[in-house]
């Protein structure tokens, strides 16, 4: 599954370099949506390899690497792109295909036939996944903590750049500096801090100081009134993602072997839904406070509305029944 994603992706940037109309990327990103298992299935492996105290850390070193990607990709592409509006595409195409090679050579199947579950059609969509991998102890409620704090997450891609540019008059490259900031503070926290915090404290008390962390660095950003305090408080911020990692360690554990894709899927799907949403609910927030019209002007609003919606992952993850122990 994971090589034919990233073959696909390689197709789908072919299809982006090449296109000359509308329609044709759309069909570009039609395949790339149906084909896109990469993060799920990533994950899944992940936890297919890890030792069930691990699998937050190692979950977190997935997360180190997106935040790697985050400083190289938008690097990359600018580069690239004074070649031509092409090149990026071109070249994204040619790094997926490097990486399917990569996998094809390096990795090795995880699922063997003893685990491996018949196919069942009522399984194979978003919904029959949701509904089964709802049934696992306490999943349900982890599953709306987790929609949520990805609703409040994703206020940073969706507004971050009019936000900036509205409260601190930062131009795209300021804006870009303090992306790679918080692409390297991630990739540390992830990769690193996150393995020292969890032997500690556990997973259930990491993700409760994940997401009281975010709470505060949400209400800062939406009073900050000076460029520098973003940066100052870019390590408090970066500390917040340790939640995510955490949490899905928490739900893996209550997945059995040949669940643990399933879930995976169900989570991406999730966070996809996030993705879709918060956008749409932030950028709305933020326009009606930047105008005239609002009864007072806030540029700050969204986060205030991540907060809220952070608090509420905090109450509903708090009042949930802690199923183990965590054991250093």
């Amino acid at each position: 599954v994971l090589l034919i994603s990233l073959a696909a992706m390689s197709v789908d940037y072919v299809i982006m370099g090449y296109a000359h109309a509308i329609w044709v990327l759309v069909i570009g990103r039609i395949i790339g949506g149906i084909t896109a298992a990469t993060q799920s299935t990533a994950n899944a492996y992940m936890a297919d390899i890890s030792h069930p105290d691990e699998k937050s850390q190692n979950f977190g070193l997935i997360g180190a690497a997106f935040g790697v990607g985050f400083i190289l990709g938008p690097l990359a592409g600018g580069l690239l792109g004074t070649l031509g509006p092409r090149a990026p595409f071109f070249a994204a195409a040619g790094l997926a295909a490097a990486n399917t090679l990569f996998g094809y050579l390096i990795l090795t199947e995880t699922v063997t036939d003893a685990i491996r579950r018949p196919f069942d059609w009522r399984r194979a969509n978003p919904v029959g996944s949701l509904k089964h991998i709802g049934k696992l102890p306490g999943v349900r409620r982890l599953l709306v903590v987790y929609f949520f704090y990805n609703i409040a997450f994703f206020v940073y891609p969706s507004i971050w750049a009019y936000y900036t540019q509205e409260r601190f008059g930062w131009d795209s490259a300021m804006t870009g500096v303090s992306l790679a900031v918080f692409g390297f503070s991630m990739a540390v926290v992830q990769g690193g801090l996150i393995r020292l915090v969890i032997p500690r404290i556990g997973e259930h008390w990491t993700v409760i100081l994940g997401f009281s962390i975010n709470a505060v660095a949400f209400l800062v950003y939406a009073v900050a009134y000076e460029g520098w305090q973003i940066f100052a408080l870019a390590p408090l911020t970066s500390l917040g993602v340790i939640a995510g990692p955490a949490l899905q360690g928490i739900m893996s554990r209550t997945a059995s072997n040949d669940q643990q894709g399933e879930l995976q899927g169900v989570l991406t799907s999730i966070s996809s839904i996030g993705i879709i949403i918060s956008p749409m609910l932030m950028t709305a927030t933020f326009s009606y406070f930047t105008q005239g019209t609002a009864p007072f002007y806030f540029p700050g609003a969204p986060f205030v509305l991540s907060t809220v919606l952070v608090l509420m992952s905090l109450v509903i993850f708090s009042g949930r029944k802690r199923l183990y122990t965590y054991k250093a």
